[in-house]
């Protein structure tokens, strides 16, 4: 098994001195967290950028709305972007685009379809206006500043994605994007395992494959399996009005939920903004099959009995304002789900998200709706390959170097061992972090340096944010408030306002009463004493009155309220 301390290399690889074939990988984001996918290849002193994603936070992110890669190192580095290549469409891929484009602005290439979602999404950020957007096909190969880049087909759980091959002076390099090996693909398009392993006989240089689901033995489930349970979920329920949650993006849901939901002359009622834009762009794009006639607006949907309608709409995820949990709060003026309604969950929590999830489950049922999810029935197929497909994957492409990326640390940590097991030797596998970089060349790979990767916070409400006040928001969820206040005459040096201690987010009870009161005691001593020898100033005395209730509270009650002291000099 490969060892966590993969910063330990060999003394050839450590000492390679600088040669002109040598080319650059920097990863900004997407290594050690499901998300911020970012990287960027550098050859010649010009950079083209892989994907820009987007991470939504942890439950402990207070205020918190989206975690992007840290963009400074490119925008400092502006005038040497060639391109953005996007992998595929969806958040954690793309996401951050409209923050990463107001600072740099360059082509953005992808599938017709990736470049639709990033359209559009962009429009309504209102930043699209004078972007460059470039389709790319299946195949297709375009000169991108040094780089030739190759747009291999590769199937995930959003049509039009590709792997990227880069031509470069170090031989080719090769990122997998999110992938599955699917061989009975909705739409008939399989990852093109032919040229994979073409480029394995040329030789691969260096590979960056997806690690997602490198800790699952096995090969991932077809997407068309997701068709044959829903099918069955359906006929067994004729009469019920049918509600299924998925992905906008996941046109391939969407289809057999639609195909399904026709087969039973069912009328299909789309549900979710992003639902709706995405269907038409799809439909534009022959992507999606149906007829306008067959979709009816939820305004009119009582016209139909239960069993003669299928709704789909966001929000598996448990999103707050996405429709499925308006529907579970009952904020939805036309539909109101009940007794009659089954509702499926489409999807499998993404981590972070199943505590959103559940929330969204129970309140479900206590309208007497009946509720299937994943982990009652295989309502769902992951969109990433598990060990077997990366086995295959490797030894199609042989690649003479490995680094895993996209995934957690241990996800990229079996990823490594996987490669290893599949004959690589450790000194041609990196596991990195977000922030590193690494240098090719033909002698192999090595670490180049570092660059700041650290999560950069959007708080919808105050713009961007930093850890200080992050770390403020959790210390009130956990501790609470402390405000200390206290009037001073500066003349005679004594306390004539008395100190007060109010407490914000504490429960009030007799043991609380007994530390607000020691808390007072302290701060008037500590006072007194320090106008005892002499100091008037204000600033002085809020930041003693800060130190000695801070010192108080952690040392003796074990607490760390936010404290705001407010002593007043007259």
């Amino acid at each position: 098994m490969l060892h966590s301390t993969p910063r330990q290399l060999p003394c050839w690889l450590k000492f390679v001195a600088p040669v002109a074939e040598q080319v650059r990988v920097t990863f900004l984001g997407g290594l050690g967290e499901i998300g911020r996918n970012c990287a960027a290849i550098e050859q010649d002193g010009r950079i083209v950028v892989v994907d820009a994603g987007l991470m939504f936070p942890e439950p402990n992110m207070y205020g918190v709305d989206l975690i992007l890669p840290d963009f400074r190192w490119l925008i400092e580095r502006r005038d040497k972007i060639d391109g953005i290549v996007l992998t595929h469409g969806h958040e954690d891929h793309t996401g951050a685009l409209r923050y990463l484009v107001k600072d740099v602005n360059v082509p953005i290439y992808g599938s017709p379809l990736t470049v639709g979602f990033a359209k559009h999404r962009l429009s309504e950020a209102k930043v699209s206006a004078d972007l460059t957007f470039i389709e790319v096909d299946d195949h297709e190969r375009r000169r991108i500043g040094p780089f030739e880049v190759e747009f291999i087909p590769v199937t995930h759980s959003v049509p039009s994605a590709h792997a990227l091959a880069f031509h470069t002076k170090a031989g080719v390099i090769v990122h997998s994007g999110d992938f599955k090996l699917d061989l009975t693909p909705i739409d008939g398009r399989r990852t093109d395992v032919s040229r994979l392993a073409q480029l394995g006989d040329e030789g691969v240089a260096l590979l960056l494959c997806d690690s997602t689901n490198a800790e699952e033995p096995g090969f991932t489930a077809s997407e068309s399996s997701v068709g044959a349970t829903l099918r069955r979920l359906f006929l067994e329920r004729a009469n019920r009005r049918m509600v299924v949650a998925c992905f906008s993006s996941h046109i391939h849901r969407v289809q057999q939920i639609v195909d399904i939901a026709l087969e039973q002359n069912r009328k299909i009622c789309l549900m979710g903004r992003s639902m709706e834009a995405n269907a038409k762009l799809a439909r534009k794009l022959n992507l999606l099959h149906v007829d306008k006639a067959d979709f009816v607006d939820v305004e009119n949907i009582d016209r139909y009995e239960p069993g003669e309608v299928c709704v789909i709409c966001t929000g598996a995820q448990g999103e707050p304002m996405a429709a499925l949990s308006k529907l579970s709060r009952g904020d939805n003026r036309f539909l109101k789900v009940g007794p009659e309604d089954t509702i499926i969950l489409s999807s499998h929590p993404i981590p972070g998200n199943e505590w959103s999830v559940g929330r969204v489950i129970d309140d479900l049922t206590r309208t007497g709706t009946e509720v299937i999810h994943s982990g009652k029935e295989a309502v769902h197929a992951s969109g990433h390959a598990r060990q077997g497909e990366l086995r295959t994957f490797h030894q199609l492409l042989r690649p003479r170097n490995f680094i895993p990326v996209h995934g957690e640390y241990r996800h990229m940590i079996h990823h490594a061992a996987l490669a290893e097991s599949m004959g690589l030797e450790r000194s041609h596998i990196l596991v990195c972090e977000d922030g590193d970089q690494v240098e090719v060349s033909e002698k192999g790979i090595r670490r180049a340096g570092q660059i700041p990767a650290g999560f950069h916070y959007i708080d919808g409400g105050a713009g961007d944010l930093d850890e200080r006040p992050l770390e403020e928001r959790r210390m009130l969820a956990e501790f609470g408030v402390l405000m200390i206040s206290a009037g001073i005459d500066g003349e005679r040096g004594e306390i004539v306002h008395e100190v007060s201690v109010t407490a914000r987010g504490w429960f009030e009870g007799e043991g609380d009463r007994s530390v607000q009161l020691t808390i007072t005691n302290e701060v008037r001593s500590a006072l007194t004493e320090a106008l005892r020898e002499g100091e008037r100033s204000a600033e002085v005395l809020n930041r003693v009155a800060q130190r000695c209730a801070g010192r108080l509270l952690g040392q003796r009650f074990r607490r760390q309220p936010v404290l705001l002291p407010a002593i007043v000099v007259f």
